[in-house]
């Protein structure tokens, strides 16, 4: 008789273990013109690492002193002194610039500056230059006062395919879709509101509408399908053998059809509300 047995066989491979480990820390800086502390060779993942810099330079973040982190083997920035001439980003709400790739400007570097959409510069200022550590002139960027803030809310609607944001620009258009059952006046209406000189535009109202069909009705000529906005009435032809001076009439309430009017049969009197 044969006898097998089935058992799982586990390995450990410390080399592999230490190789996730030693992916997650970091290697010592190296920083030219300062020093940093604690100082050893790795830094385990979420260690925090100060550093400063020697007479007439500055780290390349705000600051007479500076901190980095380590994460998952990477320093959130990597630790730099650079000469206390050179700037570091400007910030200018609501701009934008072309960016330096080492993450700074030498002195005497020049930047043009654009306003993002729906802002215009004061007083024109476009450009910046680097001078000494500082910028000269640095672009302020306004509100223009042809954009729109947030659209209307629209009773009964909401904003499709559109980002949120603060500022549209001139012309900018929104599209906006009703609340199942309600509809907007025409088939064809474009749902959609403009903003012009500072002000949104009016859009067609989101109202309930009922729909008829009047192959439904068995005292009513068919017709096929109609649309009532709330509150819109419609005279509808009696078929043969039934009448009330030969039609009925509907009208739309909250979205229900409500007759004040019906075909009754000719030879039933019968009622057919």
């Amino acid at each position: 008789m044969n006898i097998r047995y089935l058992g799982l066989v586990l390995i450990w491979f410390p080399g592999v273990l230490h190789a996730q480990s030693a992916a997650q820390s970091c290697s010592a800086p190296k920083l030219d013109g300062g020093f940093f502390a604690p100082k050893q060779e790795t830094y385990s993942h979420g260690t925090e690492l100060s550093y400063t810099c020697d007479t007439g330079r500055k780290p390349v973040v705000k600051g007479w002193w500076a901190t980095s982190t380590c994460q998952t083997g990477k320093w959130s920035h990597t630790p730099q002194c650079i000469d206390e001439a050179a700037c570091l980003p400007p910030e200018m709400p609501n701009a934008k610039y072309t960016e330096n790739q080492n993450g700074w400007y030498e002195d005497g570097h020049m930047i043009r500056i654009t306003c993002e959409k729906g802002y215009e510069p004061k007083d024109q200022d476009v450009t910046a230059i680097c001078r000494s550590g500082t910028w000269s002139s640095v672009s302020v960027c306004e509100r223009s006062i042809q954009v729109c803030g947030e659209p209307p809310k629209i009773p009964h609607a909401v904003i499709i395919d559109q980002e949120y944001q603060e500022v549209f620009a001139v012309d900018s258009e929104v599209q906006y879709e009703c609340e199942d059952g309600y509809t907007v006046e025409g088939a064809d209406s474009k749902k959609s509101i403009l903003c012009i000189a500072g002000n949104w535009t009016e859009g067609p109202p989101c109202t309930t509408f009922c729909s008829v069909d009047t192959n439904e009705y068995p005292a009513l000529e068919p017709a096929g399908v109609k649309i009532l906005k709330n509150g819109e009435s419609e005279t509808f032809k009696c078929k043969d053998l039934w009448m009330f001076n030969n039609y009925s009439v509907g009208r739309c309430a909250d979205g229900r059809m409500t007759f004040t009017r019906c075909c009754n049969k000719f030879q039933l009197k019968m009622n057919t509300c």
